[in-house]
């Protein structure tokens, strides 16, 4: 096995990547610019992690690729595994120089700009005949509607942030306004109600799919929409077909993940998805054969290649989520909370490896 450099430690879903690598026998480094980070990242306690290495600045400077280029040269040939969204298109954009040093599955940077931008995905679902929400090009015939920039991340909104939901038009009026502080033509959809789900899928070089896990939310925070905070791995093989057909379409090369609302696509994250750290606990593949592709292996997709119905929850998020509930007159989620205490895997817990989880809940006292 060779080595594989993980980037942007500070993020939850580092410490499943390294663990899912270091298991199968890869020697794991994983980095962490100093000025995106007051704290050392849990990951680096790991048991699995070789190697925790600073990189000097933030991730957006303009010399931090060639830092980490830099770093990269230091090994023989290292597979890159980028959690940040920062750096994953930060090499893309420089992605004829990391070939020199490295090998990785990263799309070029016009298709993660066009899988980043909502009304693209929406469009591209209507030409494949992918269910979306409905779209208004002007005022809303009908309420409840979700108002949202093309890209919230691109102008640093937190997932939570990045919609307003407005019941009425005064809402709407008032959801227009404030996004518009983002992005003058915001997009304006009808809600979709049901159950939000997830399709994460790993495409080769040749854009052809290798590995898929499903996840169903469980709970959020907060409660009126936002990120998972507990979540469930589940197999629909529609869900896989609709996901790999959109995002083939783009030819997108790596990771990514596929948001359903009920039938309907809602979004893509072209990169490493949030609720991640389920690959690990429901014992999927996809980070391990995410470094053979990356490093020249041809593999073969194999449905059901990890555990349904393992439930997995974020301890702190999900704690908060259960509140939000209970102060919005939901006890139901509140009590489902209560016995996933006992049945649920918390996202960060191990037992062959409980150094990391106690230096996040340092980490987060310390900060508060």
């Amino acid at each position: 096995m060779g080595t594989v450099v993980i980037t942007d430690g500070k993020y939850r879903s580092s410490i499943a990547a390294a663990r899912t690598l270091g298991r199968a026998g890869y020697r794991v480094v994983v980095t962490q610019t100093r000025a995106d980070s007051a704290q050392e990242p849990p990951v680096f306690s790991s048991r699995f992690v070789s190697q925790g290495r600073w990189i000097e600045g933030a991730a957006g400077d303009p010399a931090y690729t060639d830092r980490l280029r830099a770093l990269l040269g230091e090994y023989d040939r290292p597979v890159l595994f980028c959690v940040g969204a920062v750096t994953l298109n930060a090499v893309a954009r420089e992605r004829e120089q990391f070939r020199q040093v490295c090998d990785f599955l990263i799309a070029p940077p016009e298709v993660l700009e066009q899988l980043n931008d909502k009304a693209a995905v929406h469009s591209r679902c209507e030409e494949l005949g992918i269910p979306v929400p409905k779209q208004y090009a002007g005022e809303p015939e009908d309420y409840p509607v979700v108002v949202k920039p093309h890209c919230g991340e691109k102008f640093g909104l937190k997932a939570r942030d990045r919609y307003v939901v407005a019941n009425d038009r005064a809402g709407y009026e008032a959801a227009l306004a404030a996004m518009r502080a983002y992005d003058p033509a915001p997009i304006v959809q009808r809600k979709v109600e049901g159950d939000g789900a997830g399709a994460s899928l790993l495409l080769d070089r040749d854009s052809r799919l290798i590995c898929a896990i499903c996840h169903r939310r469980v709970r959020e925070y907060p409660a009126s929409g936002g990120p998972s905070t507990c979540c469930e791995s589940f197999y629909d093989e529609g869900v896989i077909d609709s996901a790999y057909r959109l995002l083939r379409s783009f030819h997108f090369v790596g990771m990514a993940m596929v948001e359903f609302k009920g039938p309907c696509v809602l979004e893509v994250n072209p990169r490493v998805w949030g609720s991640f750290p389920l690959t690990e606990h429901a014992k999927s593949p996809l980070a391990c054969r995410y470094a053979q592709a990356a490093a020249g292996a041809a593999l073969e997709y194999q449905p059901r290649d990890y555990e349904t119905g393992v439930r997995m929850r974020f301890l702190l998020n999900d704690s908060a989520a259960m509140l939000d509930y209970l102060r919005r007159g939901r006890p139901g989620p509140f009590f489902q909370g209560a016995a996933d205490a006992f049945r649920a895997k918390e996202a960060l817990t191990c037992r062959d490896d409980p150094a990391p989880m106690r230096r996040y809940l340092r980490n987060n006292l310390l900060r508060r």
